[in-house]
């Protein structure tokens, strides 16, 4: 009876599962956050056990955190500094408050490592949401966590104060998109991970070698290799990179400062009405898919029971079936395509408005920062130098701000003729 007694036990184990399963989802589907475990910088109220409250010590440091990776430093970079400054690990917090930790004290108090630098760049939670079903195990008999797409969360707004804004911690995930090659000398580029080749489209490296005075300092298109590569070297000194974005960012700050209802009348004519149509097809497109995908089920699974039944040839299904298997699978990546592009331009909403707040204390500005060129610049493309009507070689230079793109500055009389024509035809500015 042994055989049967344990497939009796698997089946109640199963059961039970599924049930828990269902316990979690209806509390989700009622705004609860399900996970157990506190995100470092929060802490349980003392008179609601469900609400997280800020903990102000710990809140600093995930700040800090997230202000170092502005200033252009890595995940890595950010232990090492850590460690340097003595700030302790979560896991020595929480043994040092008497609180609950799965981890091992550590024996090095001061130890970070880039995997927590990691989860606390990514946690969406620091901007007051709860997100439900990140991970979950692959069944009840194997422990194993799986990690779920981002669009399988279950996100629920303003269930807790925010520590990190909405606008810091998209800018964050945005930079940490993009690889920064460190240099031999230990040299770092304040433009790192921003620069383009304005022909081919690779990446600009930082060169500073030792062979290199400081102050000489440039970049070349990585496409370049000595001659040898599919592009040509789009040389720039570091010391004039900086030159040309200061002077940009403080005539666009002045202009901005100014001339404010223009700058925001011209950006709403040329973005806003393309950005919300665009959107608007994009859903179309993707609801359209989804409806496709979910008929390719139910043709794929009637097409099987025929086959079962004899109605259609072994071979005929198996042809059948490719064709439709193939069509949802490059239905699943054009949705997936579409929903990011969908997430990216209704991001650029909130970035406009990060964007007007730093923008508008920069007319003095005297020295470019890490962290204003990282919230400010979203890239800059570098064209091949060419020749002036002085004899002398320029780099035009393309620079992309957040959410605005390229700003042209426009004339005095271009700013008379669109004063005159907001008055003719007023637009709904962002």
């Amino acid at each position: 009876m042994m055989p049967f007694y344990n497939i009796f036990n698997e089946w109640y184990a199963e059961q039970t599962s599924k049930k828990i399963k269902a316990v979690w989802k209806a509390k989700a589907d009622n705004g609860e956050r399900v996970s157990a475990s506190i995100p470092f910088g929060y802490v349980k109220s003392a008179d609601d056990p469900k609400q997280w409250i800020v903990d102000e010590p710990a809140a600093k440091v995930v700040k800090y955190i997230f202000e170092l990776c502005l200033a252009g430093l890595g995940p890595s970079q950010i232990a090492k500094r850590l460690e340097s400054e003595e700030i302790i690990t979560p896991t020595e917090y929480c043994y040092r408050n008497g609180r609950k930790c799965s981890n091992p004290r550590p024996e090095n108090p001061y130890r970070w490592v880039s995997d927590s630098v990691i989860h606390i760049l990514e946690n969406r939670q620091y901007t007051g949401c709860t997100v439900n079903f990140m991970t979950s195990y692959v069944s009840f008999k194997v422990k194993k966590t799986v990690y779920h797409p981002e669009e399988e969360w279950n996100i629920i707004p303003n269930t807790q104060e925010a520590i990190i804004d909405e606008d810091t911690f998209e800018r964050v995930q945005e930079l940490r998109k993009s690889r920064r090659r460190n240099s031999a000398t230990g040299k770092t580029s304040i433009f790192s991970g921003l620069l383009y080749c304005a022909d081919c489209g690779s990446k600009l490296y930082y060169c500073a070698a030792k062979s290199i005075e400081d102050g000489k300092e440039f970049y070349r298109c990585s496409q370049y290799k000595e001659k040898r590569g599919s592009c040509t070297i789009h040389f720039i000194r570091d010391a004039v990179l900086k030159e040309i974005v200061l002077d940009t960012i403080k005539a666009v700050a002045k202009y901005v400062t100014e001339f404010e209802p223009i700058f925001l009348y011209l950006y709403a004519k040329h973005n806003t009405a393309d950005r919300e149509i665009n959107i608007r097809l994009l859903k179309q497109k993707v609801e359209k898919a989804q409806k496709r995908i979910a008929e390719l089920d139910k043709l794929i699974e009637g097409l099987y029971e025929y086959n079962l039944l004899g109605k259609v040839s072994d071979e005929r299904f198996y042809r059948m079936s490719a064709n439709y298997e193939k069509e949802q699978k490059e239905l699943l990546a054009a949705v997936e395509n579409d929903k990011q592009a969908i997430k990216t331009a209704e991001q650029e909403k909130i970035d406009l408005d990060a964007f007007l707040k730093a923008i508008r204390g920069c007319t003095d500005l005297k020295e470019l920062t890490p962290t204003l060129v990282n919230t400010l610049i979203k890239r800059i493309d570098v064209h091949n130098s060419i020749k002036g009507d002085d004899g002398l070689k320029h780099v035009p230079v393309d620079i992309s701000f957040t959410a605005a793109g390229i700003i042209n500055i426009p004339t005095e009389q271009e700013i008379l003729e669109t004063i005159q024509e907001m008055r003719e035809n007023p637009l709904k500015t962002a």
